[in-house]
């Protein structure tokens, strides 16, 4: 096993920094650098705790274990300490990495969640959000970009080979908030950096309120993105050379929330989930928004960078069943590399003898289609709207309709693009309509009407009658013949298509292309690949 600064070098010389795979033996499917790879997020508390937890992970098939150290402002361990659990997880025969926690995870009261240290209550300002209400965590004030430089020069000394900034490195206290501290500092800066009298502040909020992207909502958004890459960047400076930085990202984070992605494209990269426990993943769209963030993140990283955040909150809160199905995501995301975490407590250990079997499945899937991507006549599309002024609510139900899909920057000039409430009002105040080959999908009516702009219900029973009515116009494309929740992505270039299950009961699919049927049999939440498509 390569050391980790050998890695760096290595990986540095290739220009493009792609993240090959150092972490030892394949696994089944791979070659000598296996396509997937798998990792957990453990505290160094929970290893005390429970030593033997090692020898399950790496039994199980993980190749590296992350633990962390400094939480927004304070050090929880000391360098020395990390230094000897690293010693103790490669004896395990797993390579050991770090996070930090930068600027914590919001917290509306100075007790912090129970899932992370004590706020610095004393030494760090709380952030403030447009109404007034202030939080703990996710802002940047004086002194705090300096604390976490510091503390990289002291981790890159561990030899880390990727830090990551970790839960989550945004400024905005949830995926739905425009983002940036509202404080009376932040406010006197903006209104000053842009020669604004104080009126002009109501102007702002009116816009924050509204959500509408006006000139001084954009300039707001600006400010906090410079203001967020700025702590990035001096944190990267101080890791390099001996390490890499990489940014953790919440689910559909963008740039309400600080984070111009297009700046991290290339850098390790931890795409957004959402749902972490059953009550969240069990409902059909649980299971389609969360695909749908991670599809929308993959636009901005390559696969070779790309990291998972397969999280369990409470660490109990996921089964290993709904944990398992999760690894389809990425699979079908081409996410090459899977993180398992769940704060400072382990989830139990028995889930990892439902992982373990998954693990396997899905890195030999995964095998097949690495390197290609999806295509479909369904077009997968998150604006700058959404990105900018939008809610958490993408229109993603379209995903569970067996019908391939593909990613798009824009609305495409064919098939149909399924366009948020957000991008919908954005696109008809800009007066734009598809094209004659284009239809938009949309959930609220247009307001430039046009015969290529459908308005629909998100509920799956509305989608599938819809779905009837255009069947026979899919030449060429491969799709599933039963009305019932699945993911069917297509992989033209690999001739295969991965086909995922959503439901909880076993299932027989249908697979029709080209005059041709194939049939399989799907057991609750499983992943199914069906090659030879050509």
């Amino acid at each position: 096993m390569p050391s980790r600064r050998t890695f760096i070098k290595t990986t540095a010389a290739g220009g493009a920094c792609l993240l090959l795979n150092p972490f030892g033996k394949a696994e089944p499917g791979g070659g000598s650098n296996p396509i997937r790879s798998y990792h957990a997020s453990i505290s160094i508390d929970a290893l005390k705790k429970d030593p033997d937890l090692a020898d399950i992970l790496a039994g199980a098939g993980v190749k590296c274990v992350w633990t962390a150290c400094f939480f927004q402002g304070s050090w929880h361990h000391t360098i020395e300490e990390v230094l000897e659990w690293n010693k103790f997880i490669e004896k395990k025969g797993m390579q050991a990495a770090q996070i930090t926690i930068p600027l914590g995870h919001p917290s509306f009261t100075s007790s912090a969640p129970d899932y992370m240290p004590p706020v610095a209550v004393d030494t760090w300002k709380p952030g403030m959000r447009p109404d007034g209400r202030t939080y703990y965590g996710v802002s940047l004030h004086e002194g705090a970009t300096h604390q976490n430089v510091e503390a990289i020069k002291k981790i890159k000394t561990t030899d880390p080979g990727i830090i990551f900034l970790d839960d989550d490195f945004r400024l905005a206290p949830s995926p739905a908030d425009i983002g940036g501290c509202f404080c009376p500092i932040h406010q006197k800066a903006f209104l000053e950096s842009h020669g604004y009298s104080e009126a002009r502040w109501g102007d702002l909020l009116n816009a924050v309120q509204t959500r509408t992207l006006t000139p001084i909502l954009r300039e707001w958004i600006d400010q906090t993105c410079r203001e967020l890459s700025a702590c990035f960047k001096a944190q990267q400076e101080a890791a390099h050379p001996e390490a890499r930085l990489g940014i953790m990202v919440m689910y559909l984070g963008s740039e309400k929330a600080g984070i111009r992605l297009p700046e991290y494209a290339g850098m390790p990269f931890r795409v957004g989930e959402g749902m972490f426990n059953d009550q969240s993943f069990n409902p059909l769209k649980g299971k389609t928004i969360e695909l749908f963030s991670c599809l929308f993140h993959r636009r901005f990283t390559p696969p070779e960078e790309a990291f998972s955040e397969t999280t369990a909150w409470p660490p109990d809160g996921l089964s290993a069943e709904n944990m398992a199905a999760k690894l389809a995501i990425s699979t079908i995301a081409d996410v090459r590399h899977t993180m398992f975490m769940s704060g400072n407590t382990p989830f139990p250990r028995t889930h990892w003898e439902v992982l373990a079997p998954a693990m396997k499945h899905n890195a030999a899937l995964h095998e097949k289609v690495a390197g290609h991507s999806p295509a479909g006549p369904f077009k997968h599309f998150w604006g700058e709207h959404s990105r900018m002024v939008g809610d958490d609510n993408p229109f993603s139900l379209f995903l569970a309709l067996g019908v391939p899909f593909e990613v798009v920057e824009k609305p495409s000039d064919s098939g149909w693009t399924f366009i948020s409430d957000s991008d919908a009002r954005g696109l008809g105040d800009s007066q734009i309509v598809p094209g004659e080959q284009a239809t938009w999908v949309q959930r609220i009516p247009a307001a430039q009407p046009s015969p290529r702009i459908l308005t629909l219900e998100e509920k799956p029973e509305t989608l599938f009658e819809w779905r009837r009515s255009i069947l026979p116009k899919l030449k060429n494309i491969p799709y599933i013949i039963e009305e019932k929740p699945v993911v069917c992505a297509w992989y033209p270039t690999a001739g295969s298509a991965l086909v995922w299950n959503l439901g909880y009961t076993h299932e027989k699919f249908s697979l029709s292309f080209n005059g041709n049927i194939r049939t399989l049999e799907a057991d609750p939440l499983s992943i199914h690949l069906v090659d030879n498509l050509a």
